[in-house]
């Protein structure tokens, strides 16, 4: 079924919508917050209130690209599961691990005053990963949107850890440069 009909569906309230997002995309967004998760009974918790949150939200979103539309609430979904998961136990786990890698790159924690900076940051990231080449945008959002681990990127590439460690090492390193000649940095 077309993304279109499906976002009909919520729209018309139909019990159908929610089968049918879970048939198209249940494994997507299952894969989404595995990785983030690291376990199938929370990745399956994360999809399900995936499923809530944009029957919730659909009254007043008609969302353009649904895949991106339940990937990002996925995503946020398992990283707060994560979060409150892991509170206690700091390390471990391929958040921190992804998260930290990137530390460097980009400024630290920022207070509501600072939001104009976030989004701005936001842009030129999203500016930087679309200048990159095809192989390089997907290594990068991989690891750093979806969090997969480099084990599995490098599985999918056909390459070795080291390689895609090293790739990823250039790329953090180009997007500092390149957030430091926008001034962001």
């Amino acid at each position: 079924m077309e993304d279109s009909a499906i976002v009909n569906l919520y729209w018309q309230r139909s019990d159908q919508a929610i089968s049918e997002t879970d048939r198209k995309y249940g494994r997507y967004c299952h894969r989404i917050a595995y990785n983030i998760c690291a376990s199938n009974e929370d990745a399956e918790e994360c999809v399900n209130d995936t499923w809530l949150r944009a029957w919730n939200a659909m009254p007043t979103q008609r969302p353009s690209a649904l895949s991106g539309f339940l990937g990002a609430i996925t995503r946020n979904l398992a990283l707060d599961r994560c979060r409150a998961k892991h509170s206690l136990k700091r390390g471990g786990g391929e958040i921190p691990l992804a998260l930290d890698e990137l530390g460097g790159c980009v400024p630290g924690p920022s207070d509501p005053e600072r939001e104009i900076e976030a989004k701005e940051l936001a842009q030129a990231i999203d500016h930087f990963v679309d200048s990159l080449p095809e192989a390089d945008q997907i290594l990068f959002i991989s690891r750093y949107w979806f969090l997969a681990p480099v084990a599995e990127i490098a599985a999918k590439r056909g390459c070795t850890q080291g390689k895609v460690k090293v790739t990823l090492f250039r790329l953090r390193e180009k997007l500092k440069l390149y957030l430091q000649e926008e001034n962001l940095c």
